[in-house]
């Protein structure tokens, strides 16, 4: 079993930045065999989508509406991926989840909503 948290979440201007966290806890033999971790993210009324991935090897991807803007990046140590999001537009505002796939299962955590508005 694997517990999410993430964190970070609020309002912001346009053009504004934002650092979301999320921790993973649990199972230490999962954990240490998680695969992948990334970021979705769920606007009203549309479906949840992939902003962000990073593979246990490093690789990452995005999503074409975030690249250049957003970065995720995971520290093993702290067992925590994080989404640097620079550049905020309004249609960034939604809740954002975080994801874990280990063990053939995926895991997600609650959310954290980002709203962008003036």
């Amino acid at each position: 079993q694997v517990q999410l948290v993430e964190s970070g979440g609020g309002l912001v201007q346009p053009g504004g930045s934002l650092i979301l966290s999320c921790v993973a806890s649990g199972s230490i033999f999962s954990i240490n065999r998680i695969s992948a971790m990334g970021w979705y993210r769920q606007a009203p009324g549309k479906d949840r989508e992939l902003v962000a991935r990073i593979t246990s090897l490093g690789n990452t991807n995005y999503a074409d509406s975030v690249k250049g803007r957003f970065t995720i990046s995971r520290d093993y140590a702290k067992n925590t991926v994080y989404l640097q999001i620079n550049s905020l537009k309004p249609e960034d505002t939604a809740v954002y989840y975080c994801n874990a796939q280990t063990n053939g299962m995926n895991y997600w955590g609650k959310g954290t909503l980002v709203t962008v508005s003036s």
